[in-house]
């Protein structure tokens, strides 16, 4: 049978969980945003060379 103190032990694990979890998902959306290509720059016609042989 669990003890008052025992429940608390859980609670506070799973809130260092959690909070473990929120601040390795702001890392995650760091990281991604600064990898992030501005649309301006994947939109724009390039020429294709290719086409251009003989």
């Amino acid at each position: 049978m669990p003890r008052k103190g025992d429940e608390s032990a859980v609670s506070r694990g799973e809130q260092i969980q959690a909070a473990e979890r929120e601040a390795a998902r702001g890392r995650l959306l760091a990281e991604a945003e600064a990898d992030r290509i501005p649309v301006e720059e994947t939109t724009r016609a390039v020429p294709d060379r290719r086409w251009r042989r003989g």
